[in-house]
């Protein structure tokens, strides 16, 4: 028998599964493939296409130099290249890690080669498919606080014998501390583009499809040996201040002390264990703040895995799900970052130039408008997934359709993330410089997000009374008049009519 093997775009590590099944054996060819078609689903971020061809060309170049027989591909489809490969080489048997996203589950399950195909599970996981549903299975809920005290437990991640360190499992209380003063934020650990990089580039820049985003300057990190500096850099730099302020957002403050890591991690440049334990060995060496440290690694062990596990254990018509009936077209301002919503502005703009934002910007006020604007989970969705680096399709049907939008109706979330102005005040600095006032409901001068908050509550308001968490809001309705919200709803529609 003859063995390839195909490594994927988001499969760059030495120790994945299919390489590992062949550790003991010598030239094993592999082969790495740049569809063209494959990017056309949607105008994906220019960064990203770079960020991805240009850490599949180094991870190339690696396996050269541990003498695997590697083929690089540039090609319109994956098949050609594959048939072609597999009859040079007389493969028996193809072998590829376990895709994490299902369409390129049912791209390989359709192609038509002339040897075996073998799927070796996905080892890029703590938790993998079949243990994830064995904890998910009969239970009632699935709050991902009781599978992150799961996965505390079972791999003794911050744990004095069975109990958490500190005495408790959760510290987020103590990282929601809105913007104070000057803040001293460290810079981001940025890199030079190599040449590998450079050819990159000019291949995109190139490109005759659509495509989204600035694409330079391109700064991102595009090796394991990169990703490990950008690591180090974060626990050095920037850990010790990361849960305070990890909410916070500030004009011309795009990371403040994120670390940056979730591009390197979705790509297998990091592995998830590698992260937590250098977090948490530093926590012991340094004494850092536990606030800090347990609430990234909450977000590594705990939200990452988590939704990777729901995202493999809903039913495959998951995507589809729109418990609002929500049926608003995307603005158009989400892909050219033009709107006089100052907050929108700041975010839009960033991730036009970096591909980046932080989980608060992307939830509370990108997720957020989408919810109560009622615009349609599909295509925000599309919008998340082309318009963010880190971005697949695990990471953003769960995270936008369930957490985002709780388009799934409380599946993923245990209420809507809705929010007024108020909020987006009270935690950024966007409400000073904008056109319209963060205090007002109706009128020319109000904020939408006040407007098509209340709108949202009202219109939903039989549905919302089923989420027990939400009871409490509801009751703000009934201090309103019914001209003022009819006056709301007039302005929601009229801001759609204009928009």
């Amino acid at each position: 028998m003859t063995i390839g093997i195909w490594i994927l775009g988001d499969q760059l590590s030495q120790q994945q599964a299919a390489l590992q099944s062949c550790a003991n054996q010598q030239n094993v060819p592999v082969i790495f493939i740049e569809s063209l078609q494959y990017i056309q689903a949607r105008p994906y971020h220019q960064q990203k296409l770079i960020l991805i061809w240009s850490a599949m060309r180094h991870f190339a170049q690696e396996l050269r130099q541990l003498k695997y027989s590697v083929t690089y591909k540039i090609a319109e489809d994956f098949t050609t290249p594959l048939q072609a490969w597999v009859e040079e080489n007389g493969i028996t048997q193809l072998r590829v890690m376990m895709p994490n996203d299902r369409p390129f589950s049912q791209i390989i399950q359709n192609l038509d080669l002339p040897c075996e195909i073998s799927l070796i599970p996905n080892n890029h996981f703590l938790w993998n498919t079949a243990e994830f549903n064995n904890w998910a299975s009969g239970r009632k809920r699935l709050l991902m606080e009781d599978f992150y005290r799961a996965g505390r437990r079972r791999f003794q991640v911050l744990m004095d014998e069975d109990q958490p360190i500190g005495g408790k499992w959760n510290l987020d209380k103590e990282n929601r501390q809105p913007p104070k003063g000057k803040l001293n934020t460290p810079p981001v650990k940025w890199f030079k583009p190599d040449q590998i990089t450079l050819d990159v580039i000019a291949q995109v820049k190139s490109l005759k499809i659509p495509t989204y985003g600035n694409l330079e300057p391109f700064n991102w990190g595009v090796n394991r040996h990169e990703a490990l500096q950008v690591l180090d850099w974060f626990i050095q730099h920037r850990l010790s201040n990361f849960g305070t302020y990890q909410d916070a957002m500030v004009t011309g403050e795009e990371t403040l002390w994120h670390g940056l890591i979730s591009p390197y991690l979705n790509i297998g440049l990091l592995q998830p264990l590698e992260v937590i334990q250098a977090v948490e060995a530093a926590y012991k060496q340094r004494q850092l703040p536990l606030n800090s440290v347990e609430g990234f690694i909450r977000q590594v062990l705990g939200w990452r895995e988590y939704m990777r596990g729901i995202y493999h254990f809903v039913d495959a018509d998951y995507p589809e799900n729109n418990w609002f009936n929500h049926s608003q077209p995307l603005p158009e301002f989400f892909w050219t970052g033009e709107t006089e919503m100052n907050c929108l502005h700041q975010i839009l703009t960033q991730v036009q130039r970096t591909g980046y934002a932080h989980h608060i910007q992307r939830l509370m006020v990108l997720s957020n408008f989408a919810l109560i604007a009622g615009i349609e989970p599909q295509a925000i969705e599309n919008w998340f997934h082309a318009a963010f680096i880190d971005a697949y399709d695990w990471v953003m049907q769960t995270n936008v359709i369930g957490m985002g939008l709780f388009a799934d109706g409380g599946i993923l979330a245990s209420k809507p993330y809705a929010a007024s102005a108020n909020y987006i005040n009270k935690m950024s600095d966007y409400c000073k410089s904008c056109v319209y006032n963060h205090k007002q409901r109706i009128g020319e001068n109000a904020c939408p997000f006040n407007f098509f908050y209340w709108d949202f509550l009202h219109r939903h308001r039989e549905q919302l009374k089923s989420q027990g968490r939400m009871s409490f809001i509801l009751k703000n309705l009934d201090k309103m008049s019914p001209e003022e919200l009819d006056a709301i709803r007039q302005q929601a529609e009229d801001w759609h009519t204009k928009n």
